[in-house]
């Protein structure tokens, strides 16, 4: 039975994140501890105790959301969990999938997890940059409505998650500007998301330069297993191509839908979501409805995961 793994992004923290795993995997916390020697704080208290608000600071969550993918995917494999055929990852979960497919180090992706948050955070001040969630339009709808009320400023749809599921991103008038005229198109949801950051819009140009010099001083190798990266929808195993990738992924859409496609194109019948919560779940179910989409986050749906591929 062919399967994949793929991991959330930002969104899926929470406080108290993966406590029901750590109490019987060890690794769980040690993958935490290896990262905290790097961050130079003590990650897993962050993750386990708050605040929810520092938690949710973007050069926070993306050092989180690795560490609790990739000591997920540890478990898997302490477990014997047979590998998957392929990975993916959602924004920045695309990090996570590198690091399990081999293709970064661990301590590596840690401190550049650090950086492209604070990166991030620098390219906007506060404030002058949102996010939307817009249901119940289509995609051609949402990209119209987003070129109508630009104004001169920036607002996109960044993130195709499923069908009748977009998030736009761009400066805050113009992203509400955009949110009432989906309303007004008699979307099902338009609603302003909490974060702080524009991700995946043109205003991310100059954290993805900074990025790009950054990426540079990192070890890249193909990765083991195939990962699809979000910017287009396709495998790269040469180390420049994923350095490439990842730099454009900061200011253009996470293709989401065509990934999960593409995945299930290729015979999986089976998805897995390695990490807190179960986000990806609930956006892989609507999207490929001939597979069986399933979380991996606690001890019990660990276990359903392995006797789903016994």
């Amino acid at each position: 039975m062919k399967h994949a793994f793929v991991f959330p992004g930002q969104g899926s923290q929470s406080v108290g994140m993966l406590a029901d795993l750590s109490a019987t995997y060890p690794i769980i916390k040690h993958t935490f501890e290896e990262a905290s020697e790097i961050l130079g704080y003590d990650l897993w208290d962050l993750s386990q105790e708050g605040p929810e608000k520092t938690l949710n600071q973007t050069d926070k969550t993306q050092p989180a959301l690795l560490a609790g993918g990739v000591s997920t995917w540890r478990v898997w494999q302490e477990q014997g969990g047979s590998e998957p055929v392929f990975m993916a990852g959602h924004s920045f979960g695309e990090y996570s999938a590198l690091v399990c497919a081999g293709a970064l180090e661990f301590k590596d992706a840690v401190s550049l997890a650090q950086d492209r948050g604070r990166f991030m955070q620098a390219a906007v001040p506060e404030g002058e940059g949102a996010m939307a969630a817009i249901l119940g339009l289509t995609d051609e709808k949402m990209i119209d409505i987003c070129a109508e009320v630009a104004q001169n400023q920036v607002v996109s749809a960044v993130n195709f998650n499923a069908p009748g599921q977009i998030v736009i991103a761009g400066h805050t008038a113009a992203v509400k500007r955009a949110i009432e005229q989906a309303k007004a198109a008699k979307a099902k949801r338009a609603i302003l998301l909490q974060v702080s950051v524009p991700a995946h819009s043109r205003l991310m140009q100059p954290a993805a330069e900074k990025m790009a010099e950054r990426l540079t001083a990192v070890t890249i190798t193909a990765p083991t297993i195939p990962v699809i990266h979000n910017v287009d929808v396709s495998v790269k195993t040469e180390p420049a191509d994923i350095r490439t990738a990842l730099t454009a992924q900061l200011y253009n859409p996470v293709r989401w839908v065509e990934t999960i496609e593409k995945i299930v194109a290729e015979g999986v019948t089976m998805l897995f979501e390695c990490g807190p919560k179960k986000v990806l779940t609930g956006l892989n179910k609507r999207i490929a409805r001939t597979a069986t989409a399933k979380p991996i986050m606690d001890t019990k749906t660990l276990e359903q995961a392995l006797e789903a591929l016994a």
